[in-house]
């Protein structure tokens, strides 16, 4: 494992968002979850304040910092998917209880993390060696919100 490793900053929901995402994400594991001495800037004394947790097996710390910072899309998980089911589960799952659908693969959850949901086909269609057919991949995707694969396939095709 690495020494670089994503840290989240969470208004109040780090461990709502951390038992989420082990239900959802493969190989995720919540390792610890601190709660705040008193003293903590912004942070109720002895509610939940930092969790420690392996995310597809990376390792990540999500923080419930209060709300000076806040997440957006400059900063997303990738979640790579074998076919479109997996593109159609995850981007249910994902966007479940006030997740809001974006473009091109992308969406929010109800956390307010970003993820893009992408099919392993798409880095086919787009490096794919007719330059035409990839143009065409990629105006087809950006006509999307959740990406679909036979579409997708077709348009490089040329379909």
């Amino acid at each position: 494992m690495g020494i670089v490793r994503p840290h989240l900053w969470f208004d109040d929901q780090a461990g709502q968002a951390a038992r989420f995402y082990a239900e959802v994400v493969p190989n995720t594991t919540i390792h610890s979850i601190a709660t705040a001495p008193p003293g903590t800037p912004g942070v109720a004394e002895g509610t939940e304040f930092i969790v420690e947790l392996t995310l597809d097996g990376m390792r990540a710390t999500f923080l419930n910092g209060g709300p000076a910072f806040t997440l957006d899309e400059a900063f997303s998980f990738v979640l790579d998917c074998q076919d479109q089911a997996e593109v159609d589960h995850y981007w249910d799952a994902l966007l479940a209880d006030g997740g809001t659908p974006s473009q091109c693969g992308w969406l929010v959850d109800r956390f307010g993390v970003s993820w893009q949901v992408v099919p392993v086909q798409l880095d086919k269609v787009m490096s794919g060696p007719d330059p035409d057919g990839v143009a065409r991949a990629m105006a087809a995707m950006l006509t999307m919100g959740k990406l679909d694969v036979a579409a997708l396939e077709a348009a490089y095709a040329g379909g």
